[in-house]
């Protein structure tokens, strides 16, 4: 008789899987909490103390650490590997179902201990995995219970050596993320670990990459899920790299500015347009006009709820590629679908926080940890004789926040709650300013300017003051601070130093 293995920490689908094995002709052996699952449901079951002649000892940590189940797991089906079992007694088993402790939701809670999070450490579970899914070719190994109906059907049909590949494949990774959970919880106190062992899975195939040549995914971290997992796509063409990378950097934006009253759009990763207003509506309103012509095409960010209206003024625009809100209306949806047919209408929560950024070099990586905008009017000095209005003041922090997610040089032009001038990437910072002073067209007068870093020389400054900018908030900290600092005195500009760059590359 055929032989099934059962050992799982989660137990969704348990008893009709083993009900399935049983209706196949196999044996079930289980241990602990899984064999008081299954024969509470009615199925017959082996303990597998009964297999192997050996109580489990030491409070559970050894159970199936023995030559008779690892003996049934590791050998091969051919005369030899199957005249030794039976001259030690040892039957195969032919299917090994297991998941393992719970140890990601074990070290999640913020109370967890560090002698409660090495209990949850499985030993016995891998080890099982790992075996199985090396003698994949007589050894089916499971350790998905999504998986657990095709297992059924695969066996019944005679489980192909492709099938058991793949879950095979599924088992090795399952075990390598979870010692990379490990790790990772090992080294969480360290701002950059020692070891950073990162278990992907691929969750998405995206339309096409950063060129349509291009292959592209959307893969994420084992055992966790973030905004874009529970996001709902009520319409338009399927996402590309582009789309998701341009939305991510859109969204969060949007809620660093403000849900419900921020609105975000953004053109290859850099807002475009941005503002905060009393409604989500005037707010799209304001950010479109900053710059309608960058705005084709572009990602919109809403943090709110759209409605019949906005959707309409939405529509009335030119096309975007992405539309993200909190929720919509279902008017709103049906406009969508009618007269935008190809924009992707995307509906999200919020965001979660960031953690560490990797971007690939040669047989390696850089990384770091993520850049916070901390906005603290008491931490700025004001260091000129002009002092910012409140009006200006506000105006400082929108411009602030907008440039630190725009890409370096970077110069952001804020007037009444908009961002109405962006620009992006420059190598000189005076371009920048020259670039966002064309782009304003006269609407920055008396309003902010930010920029990402220092100004190296009076000459940006000159050009800011040109622009009818009334107030600049920077980092400070170019040896020629007093003399860019007098230059503000001097074309009557109230300049605020932060003590902070927001370099984005």
């Amino acid at each position: 008789m055929p032989r099934a293995l059962l050992s799982v920490s989660d137990k969704r689908g348990l008893a009709d899987l083993a009900r399935g094995l049983v209706a196949l002709g196999y044996e079930i052996v289980s241990t602990g909490g899984t064999l008081a699952s299954l024969r509470q449901a009615g199925v017959d079951a082996v303990a597998v103390a009964d297999v192997t002649g050996f109580p489990e000892i030491l409070d559970g940590r050894v159970k199936t650490l023995h030559p008779r189940i690892h003996g049934g797991l590791l050998a091969r089906r051919d005369d030899a590997h199957l005249a030794e079992l039976a001259r030690h007694g040892i039957e195969p088993i032919d299917v090994v179902v297991v998941n393992l402790y719970p140890f990601r939701e074990t070290v999640a809670r913020p109370e967890v201990g560090w002698q409660e999070a090495l209990e949850n450490i499985d030993i016995g579970g891998p080890t099982m995995v790992r075996a199985a899914a090396k003698n994949h070719a007589s050894v089916l190994v499971v350790v998905d219970p999504d998986d657990y109906q095709g297992a059924l059907q695969a066996l019944e049909a005679g489980a192909d050596e492709d099938f058991r590949r793949r879950l095979a494949r599924k088992a090795f990774a399952h075990t390598a993320a979870y010692d990379a959970a490990i790790v990772a919880f090992m080294e969480r106190d360290q701002a950059l670990p020692e070891h950073l062992d990162v278990a992907l899975e691929r969750v998405d195939v995206l339309r096409y990459g950063e060129n349509p040549h291009q292959q592209g995914a959307r893969y994420r971290e084992v055992g966790k899920r973030g905004w874009w997992d529970g996001a709902v796509q009520h319409s338009g063409m399927a996402l590309s790299y582009l789309n998701l990378f341009d939305a991510e950097a859109a969204w969060r934006l949007a809620f660093e500015l403000g849900a419900g009253r921020a609105a975000v759009i953004a053109k290859h990763a850099n807002p475009c347009g941005a503002a905060v207003a009393d409604d989500l509506a005037s707010a799209y309103a304001a950010a479109f006009e900053a710059d309608p012509k960058s705005a084709f095409g572009g990602i919109v960010a809403l943090p709110g709820d759209v409605d019949a209206a906005l959707a309409r003024a939405i529509v009335a625009n030119p096309k975007a590629d992405v539309l993200i809100a909190r929720d919509y209306a279902p008017e709103a949806l049906e406009l969508f679908a009618r007269k935008r047919k190809n924009m992707r209408v995307l509906q999200a929560g919020p965001p979660g926080p960031r953690g560490l950024e990797l971007r690939r070099i040669d047989a390696g990586f850089l990384v770091q940890q993520p850049d916070p905008v901390a906005v603290d009017r008491t931490a700025w000095k004001v260091a000129t004789r002009a002092q910012p209005s409140e009006a200006q003041w506000r105006d400082l922090e929108l411009a602030y926040r907008v440039c630190a997610y725009t890409t370096s040089n970077a110069i952001v032009f804020t007037a009444g709650g908009s961002a109405v001038a962006v620009a992006a990437g420059q190598q000189s910072r005076v371009d920048a300013v020259e670039i966002a002073a064309r782009k304003a067209a006269g609407r920055a007068v008396g309003g902010a300017c930010a920029s990402d870093a220092f100004f190296p020389f009076r000459d940006g400054v000159d050009a800011v003051a040109d622009a009818g900018v009334g107030a600049v908030v920077q980092p400070g900290g170019s040896i020629r601070d007093a003399e860019v600092i007098a230059a503000a005195d001097e074309r009557g500009l109230a300049m605020v130093l932060t003590g902070e760059r927001h370099f984005r590359h």
